[in-house]
């Protein structure tokens, strides 16, 4: 090798015939971190700090490409601010207090949490499982403690997993700020901030409707729901007039025809709806409907958010079967019959006459503060008929009280 003052020449001789890339990342990645060009300098100013404050990634086990592109990309960003002078504040943490962490726990271990269940010190799972003489499909039943203890057990290996990857990759996060959403600082710092709404006069109950894991028994977000297409076929039933069948109004219909895919939630009809301009329906607004089988006295009104072309072009909405469900109920402020139990089956109901006092004398608006009554009493124009064919479908999941209410009205 010769110098001057401005090339150095190498000879190609001695460089090694193969470079070994594991080698100098390795090489790198320990001459990085004992320079600590990573770490942050506590003591300087936040006009001369660069923050990167992005959202913890899920750490459930599961590593994919996009791990790779997108936190290169913030990485390239605090390397470039750092060679500028700025002072990177660059944390990474685990977001691994949630669902995902849930699942993954009860599908590694095959356990399933109970608040019941007394707390098993130094609990081994599997032996426990042998004592028990489980079969491979059932769930060990352990305490909350226990369930906790096993999430911090999967999820220390898989935190360990994921940061071995980043520093794999060379990024330049400073680790000496790492932290997990399941750990004890974190989980206090969220329950202060609870205390702190509530304090304020931020927290509140309130009768809403929400999405819910019938396994978990849990509210999910949004986020963690995937749609996916099932098969489903189209149900023509009839729905009776109020005002021609009970008033003998001679200007409406006596009945009408719903074509819907989702005649399980029949139960829980709360209204109908058809768009303003189809004239097949108009001499309907205003006017009732009585929801077959159980009797139900519905108000008919127009909304421009329905479509004509789709089924007969006159829908039913339920408590709840979708979204549009839910955004009705909210501006006509409509009746709520939640008829199904936490567990995913049709919960116990007891139908009564209109004008009963068991029925609750008020509706709950969605902003109203304070737990609403639970609705477990229905109204109902003939409601021993009605108690008739809904106490056949107790206890039912969803699939087969759709199965059994096209049977009851076929």
């Amino acid at each position: 090798m010769t110098t001057n003052n401005k090339v150095i020449s190498i000879n190609p001789r001695d460089l090694p015939r193969r470079f070994d890339v594991k080698e100098r990342e390795a090489y790198w990645r320990t001459q990085w971190d004992a320079l600590e060009i990573s770490k942050h300098d506590k003591t300087a100013s936040r006009e001369h700090s660069f923050v990167i404050d992005s959202p913890p990634p899920t750490a459930s086990g599961s590593l994919h490409p996009g791990h790779v592109f997108s936190y290169t990309h913030q990485d390239v960003i605090a390397r470039y601010r750092r060679m500028t002078g700025w002072n990177v504040v660059y944390p990474m943490g685990w977001d691994d207090n949630g669902l995902p962490t849930e699942r993954r726990v009860q599908n590694y271990f095959g356990v399933r949490a109970e608040p019941n269940v007394p707390y098993v010190e130094n609990l081994n799972v599997r032996n426990r499982r042998k004592e028990l003489n489980l079969d491979k499909d059932e769930q060990l039943v352990v305490s909350r403690e226990n369930f906790i203890e096993l999430c911090h057990i999967v999820t220390a290996e898989d935190e360990k997993t994921y940061k071995e990857l980043f520093n794999r990759l060379g990024f330049s996060i400073d680790w000496t700020e790492e932290y997990a959403t399941i750990d004890d600082r974190c989980r206090a710092i969220a329950q202060r901030s609870f205390l702190d709404l509530d304090e304020r006069g931020h927290v509140y109950t309130a009768e809403l409707p929400t999405m819910w894991d019938v396994d978990f028994q849990t509210a999910v977000a949004q986020a963690e729901v995937e749609d996916r297409p099932t098969p489903g076929a189209y149900h023509d039933i009839e729905f009776g007039v109020y005002e021609s069948l009970m008033e003998g109004e001679e200007s409406v219909p006596e009945s009408f025809v719903i074509s819907t895919t989702r005649p399980e939630m029949i139960p829980a009809c709360v209204a109908v709806t058809a768009h303003p301009d189809d004239e097949r329906f108009k001499p309907l607004f205003g006017k009732h409907a009585i929801t077959p089988g159980f009797f139900a006295k519905v108000p008919i009104f127009p909304s421009e958010k329905a479509d004509p072309e789709k089924g007969t072009g006159i829908l039913m909405l339920c408590t709840f079967g979708d979204d549009a469900d839910v955004e009705w109920w909210r501006t006509h402020d409509l009746e709520l019959r939640p008829m199904v139990a936490r567990n995913g089956e049709a919960a116990p109901r007891t139908f009564v006459p209109y004008g009963s006092e068991e029925l609750p004398s008020f509706r709950r608006k969605p902003e109203s503060r304070g737990a609403g009554q639970q609705r477990i009493h229905w109204g109902s124009l003939d409601p021993h008929r009605a108690q008739f064919f809904y106490d056949q479908l107790l206890g039912m999941p969803l699939d087969d009280v759709r199965t059994k209410i096209v049977e009851q009205l076929s």
